[in-house]
């Protein structure tokens, strides 16, 4: 698979078997000797030769490069061609001359033109030159690179990438490569194919420079709410962690488009909040939807976290039940629990209770990390749609139900300092009711 392609087209000189030889005599033909520079000269052999124009250049790159092209005017169907061409290309981009770096790359594409990282890097040096017939070139070799990308199949792949793995690599590398199509369609004026691969591109895979070119070809439609809608979705996504992180200019952007549509600022704080909700969704993995059929807290078929063994709720049916609802990234949480545990531990010898911490993330392999760093004592499963079911919308929130699965208290958010002594006469209470109503037996009443 091309994978990481983008990042690897760029080539190294040394890498080259060109470059691996020694200047060490053969034993077999040593070199005879001669008085005069000229009979040397007539003695060597075209690989001899292109060893010794190699070796005279030193560490000078410019002399490397005549010395190359005056080898390639001499033998110019040379078998050595693609390592030359290739030592070329490295050389002229230590020298920064793009063009000619450009050019030897092209003739490495002729010459090999299933190789696609060589392909990539011609249509990287093409695009740097600016002009439109380099442009038209790298957007002809664009095409071809895509079309390589969407034609290739699994039976290609390594045998350690699953098909999985293999499919989601895939995927990456048709919306880079369609982005990098779009890019070079709108630097050639054909708006219409440059909005299309870049629409195709953030289908494939909702990416902030593929929004970010969506909102720039509005804006120059003059279609401000497209363009809103797109640049806020490009800030949304875009990788605070990256190197070149450009949100500010995005900012700056999606604050002109708003002002050229409403006149002022006002509203673009929530707009963007609300996009920023939008697309978290729409990226984080979809979860399964568990117990749609439940119709009370008891009918919930649990999971145990991290390892996912079941943990029905109905053999808990007729014990109190206080479930503490949590997220990996949530602060508040972290600091509720080990008031969570206090009570808990409170509660240990009561077998009609029990305390549960109900994981409610979207991405659920965020938790065992989480569990490994934290470990808590209390038990631990994913809510399932238990969050769900009780309207949990903010986090964290604790819920004491009673033997009949009824709220008997409910906290939303940290609390304040009286949160273990509130929990624990909660607690009390509905294990007070359950043995008033003879739910629990006497011999197991505290």
């Amino acid at each position: 698979m091309l994978g990481r392609s983008l990042a690897a087209a760029s080539l190294f000189f040394f890498a080259s078997p060109l470059f691996a030889q020694t200047a060490k005599p053969n034993p077999s033909n040593p070199p005879k000797k001669s008085t005069s520079a000229q009979s040397i000269q007539r003695q060597l052999s075209p690989s001899d030769e292109l060893q010794q124009t190699i070796e005279s250049a030193g560490n000078d790159r410019a002399a490397l490069v005549r010395n190359l092209e005056n080898y390639l005017q001499k033998y110019p169907q040379a078998p050595e061609r693609p390592q030359i061409f290739r030592a070329l290309v490295e050389a002229c981009l230590q020298l920064r001359d793009t063009p000619k770096a450009a050019s030897y790359a092209e003739r490495i594409v002729s010459l090999t033109p299933e190789d696609m990282s060589i392909t990539l890097l011609a249509i990287q040096l093409l695009e740097k030159t600016g002009d439109e017939a380099a442009l038209r070139r790298a957007l002809n070799y664009s095409t071809r690179v895509v079309e390589y990308v969407k034609n290739s199949s699994d039976s290609e792949k390594s045998p350690r990438v699953s098909p999985e793995e293999w499919a989601t690599e895939k995927e990456r590398d048709e919306s880079s490569l369609l982005l990098l199509r779009s890019r070079l369609e709108s630097k050639l004026h054909d708006n219409a194919a440059a909005r299309k691969d870049a629409d195709a591109s953030y289908s494939l895979l909702p990416n902030s420079p593929a929004a970010e070119k969506l909102g720039e070809l509005a804006e120059l439609d003059k279609n401000y709410p497209v363009a809103i809608t797109q640049y806020a979705r490009a800030f949304s996504l875009a990788d605070p962690a990256a190197k070149n992180d450009h949100r500010r200019e995005l900012r700056q952007k999606l604050g002109n488009a708003w002002r050229l549509s409403h006149g002022s600022d006002a509203g673009l704080g929530d707009f963007l909040l609300a996009t920023f909700d939008d697309v978290s969704t729409a990226a984080a993995p979809a979860k399964p939807k568990r117990n749609a059929a439940a119709k009370e807290a008891f009918d919930y078929m649990l999971r145990k976290a991290p390892d996912g063994a079941e943990f029905p709720l109905s053999a808990q049916k007729g014990k109190v039940l206080v479930v503490n609802f949590w997220a990996t990234w949530c602060g508040p949480c972290r600091a509720l629990e080990p008031l969570f545990e206090k009570v808990a531990a409170e509660f240990s010898g009561n077998e009609n209770v029990l305390f549960l911490a109900a994981d409610c993330d979207d991405d659920e392999s965020l938790v065992a990390p989480y569990l490994d760093e934290v470990k808590p004592r209390t038990a631990t499963v994913f809510a399932d749609g238990l969050d769900t079911f009780f309207r949990v919308d903010a986090f964290p929130t604790v819920i004491v139900l009673d033997h009949s699965g009824k709220i008997a208290y409910r906290s939303d958010g940290f609390g304040d300092a009286s949160f273990t002594e509130n929990l624990s006469t909660a607690v009390r209470s509905a294990i007070s009711s359950s043995n008033s109503s003879g739910t629990v037996p006497a011999s197991a009443r505290p």
